[in-house]
């Protein structure tokens, strides 16, 4: 029977380790490690940026490893958080009438709930573009039945069975250049992780996990935090600042090649007292340890700096204690940098050794260091329910599926972001004119349904996905709004005849959008307010033959202020006079009335009717009587109510009060004295009795003047 061995890489910045195990009835048994660095640095914060490189060195690992321990194909590796995005998803089953529950039911949960997950990333704003991540692990934050916590839903029984899961996202280029190294020597990624997913099982059991701690692992180029609190894991980060920036500090600080600043960096930390180097340019120094450790205390800071910030970002408090693993937690100072960063004794960030882990046995002395925790805890996770992939081709674009169980066409699309509803083709958006006062409302054409063909055939959302099929998706092609004119929608009048001062007119028709004038042709939009009809008024017929009625405005100069008359033009309409609003129809007749220039009455606002004034009978007649009298002048000279004022002039007047005489009844009734016949006798009578020129007359008097001769 061939052996099952279990394979795990941690693909690191500044190394690659590799080991192999054999599942156990206790768990793990360790075979076979090796670990070899980067001759160049292929890798920055956790990338790969030289897949060839790095392959290189992964070949070298897989090679040795091989020759100990036989043939190897699949293999575990671990990502650093770069970019990270992590998301808090929950998923519940009815498991009222299941019995009790088993493993594979606490499998489904947890598969819903990194598909909750992943539906969470494809539908909100949490990253710019979803489909560029991909789900690297995920941790479960609590089980619950009927409302109770709970560590493990496996052999309970009840009603309703909940989950909450922290999962974890990555870009998609660590994901690929991972993969892009491991294919180039041969292998097939069976599982991967989160390097803090994978450090936290082996230094943090669930049994630890009700203190609030932070593990750190520093690397040489990220960072990784993860945080536990109340029992579960309850965040992971990531700083992309680790042992690399201190190695830089070294560099810079002594003018020494990459390679000589990390082996000098090291030094610092096995307790020698003095350190001997060479620079660039060829010299050697020997200082104390103590005098560049003092000279990197700044980088060491910076760095405890930002770990702090991302702690706190996380747990939002100090944690209890602070567990260092990884190689850069060996950098000097450090500890006491982030104790001090986080305001905790120095006593509670320690630098943590896998001493002993639960569940694998014949740990190797090389890996009894910060940095061997990661690797274990891969391989730990390598026997475990990890996630595995399924290779897919959607729309002739390679697409890693996690293998949550069933995999379907409508889980393919959800990681590619494509929105299924997209694929029905919506109808066309329909709107609503007013057209002449009546609302109307166009709906827009009906959608074309897409299409999926999975392997050339045709499939369903439901259908399930095997390593290798090939998708084809045809979104459907949505329908289109209305694009109508306004002759598309109305009747266009046509157009009339009228005579206009003796012109023949065209008239018609009134065409406005929105109250602007428009073409029959105008496309027309939703809400748009549109009136099409036969002009019907005199103004109407006017404005369409560019005559419009606009007034008439005359300056002048009134007892020193400027004042302005304005005089509406008038017309005739077959022969009867007639105002703008008059209606006008086919082949009638329009004059135009000159226009008069203002009276002095008119200008002045005089309405002789309106002025007070006594009435009077004289000679059996009723007679008006003024009881004011006013004065005109028009450039300088004396003027009279109804005369015309061209416009411009200069005009003042004045107005007072009088007691009515005789002789204002005269003038009042336009009796003039002096066209009476010579030698005449006028006697004049008030109420009957004899009276003079001057004579005072109140309201109601009667007036007589009888002429004779002498």
């Amino acid at each position: 029977m061939e052996r099952k061995l279990l394979f795990a890489l941690d693909i690191g910045t500044r190394s690659v380790v590799g080991l192999v195990g054999e599942p156990t009835d206790a768990g793990i048994r360790v075979l076979a490690a090796e670990r070899q660095e980067h001759t160049t640095r292929a890798m920055l914060d956790g990338q790969i940026h030289d897949v060839p490189e790095v392959a290189k060195v992964l070949g070298s690992v897989t090679t040795r490893l091989t020759d100990r321990v036989g043939e190897l194909k699949r293999v575990s590796v671990a990502a650093a958080g770069r970019a990270l995005c992590t998301l808090r998803a929950g998923a519940e089953i009815d498991c009222g009438g299941r019995g009790a529950l088993t493993g594979d039911d606490e499998r489904a949960l947890e598969l819903a709930a990194i598909q909750a997950a992943q539906h969470q990333l494809a539908t909100t704003k949490a990253v710019a573009d979803p489909t560029g991540y991909y789900c690297v692990g995920y941790s479960v934050v609590r089980f619950t039945l009927d409302g109770t916590t709970m560590k493990t839903l496996i052999g309970q029984r009840g009603k309703n069975a909940t989950i909450e899961v922290i999962a974890t996202f990555l870009p998609r280029q660590v994901i690929d250049s991972l993969q892009a190294a491991i294919e180039t020597v041969g292998l097939e990624m069976a599982t991967l992780t989160l390097e803090p997913i994978a450090a936290i099982n082996v230094l943090i059991p669930p049994t630890m996990r009700h203190l609030n701690l932070a593990l750190v692992d520093v690397g040489a180029g990220t960072s990784d935090v993860a945080i536990t609190r109340d029992g579960s894991v309850i965040g992971y980060g990531m700083v992309p600042f680790a042992g690399d920036e201190v190695t830089e500090a070294v560099s810079q600080a002594h003018l020494l090649d990459f390679k000589v600043a990390e082996m000098l960096k090291r030094q610092l930390g096995n307790g020698r007292k003095k350190v001997s180097f060479t620079d660039v340019l060829g010299v050697t120094h020997k200082l104390a340890a103590a005098e560049i450790v003092e000279r990197l205390s700044p980088a060491v800071a910076e760095l405890a700096q930002a770990i702090a910030a991302q702690i706190l970002e996380l747990n939002s408090a100090p944690p209890q204690a602070v567990l260092l693993v990884g190689g850069g937690s060996l950098t000097p100072g450090l500890p006491e940098a982030l104790s001090a960063a986080l305001d905790i004794a120095p006593s509670r960030v320690a630098i943590r050794r896998p001493d002993s882990v639960d569940s694998i046995a014949d740990i190797p002395a090389e890996l009894i260091a910060p940095d061997g925790v990661t690797p274990l805890g891969i391989l730990k996770l390598a026997g475990s329910r990890s996630l595995t992939f399924v290779q897919v081709t959607l729309n002739d674009r390679p697409l890693r599926l996690f293998n949550l169980g069933k995999l379907t066409v409508a889980d393919a699309l959800l990681v590619a972001g494509l929105d299924v509803r997209s694929l029905h083709g919506r109808p066309g958006l329909g709107f609503t004119v007013t057209i002449n006062g009546q609302k109307k409302f166009l709906p827009g054409s009906l959608g074309q349904p897409g299409y999926i063909l999975v392997n050339g055939a045709e499939a369903s959302f439901g259908d399930s996905l095997s390593e290798g099929d090939v998708i084809k998706v045809e979104k459907g092609k949505d329908g289109v709004s209305p694009h109508p004119t306004i002759a598309e929608l109305v009747p266009v009048p046509a157009p009339f005849t009228v005579i206009i001062d003796d012109e023949l007119v065209t008239a018609g028709p009134i065409i406005t959008v929105n109250g602007k004038q428009a073409a029959a042709t105008a496309k027309l939009a939703d809400r748009d307010q549109v009136v099409c009809r036969q002009p019907g008024t005199l103004a109407e017929v006017l404005a369409l033959a560019g005559r419009p009625t606009d007034s008439l405005e005359y300056r002048y100069i009134v007892n020193g202020n400027e004042r302005t008359f304005v005089r509406w033009p008038e017309y005739m309409l077959n022969g009867v006079r007639c105002g703008p609003a008059a209606q006008v129809t086919d082949n009638d007749i329009i004059a135009t009335l000159p226009v008069v220039t203002p009276t002095l009455a008119e200008l002045l606002g005089l309405d002789e009717e309106a002025e007070e004034a006594y009435i009077v009978l004289f000679n059996g007649g009723k007679c008006r009587v003024p009881l004011r009298r006013w004065s005109f002048t028009v450039a300088g000279k004396p003027a009279a109510a109804a005369d015309t004022v061209r416009p411009g002039s200069y005009v003042d007047y004045s107005c007072y009060e009088i007691q009515p005489m005789v002789s204002d009844v005269l003038l009042a009734a336009e009796f003039d004295p002096r066209s009476l016949p010579p030698g005449s006798r006028v006697g004049i009578l008030v109420n009957g009795e004899a009276a003079e020129f001057t004579t005072p007359v109140k309201n109601g008097d009667k007036v007589e003047v009888a002429v004779g001769k002498i």
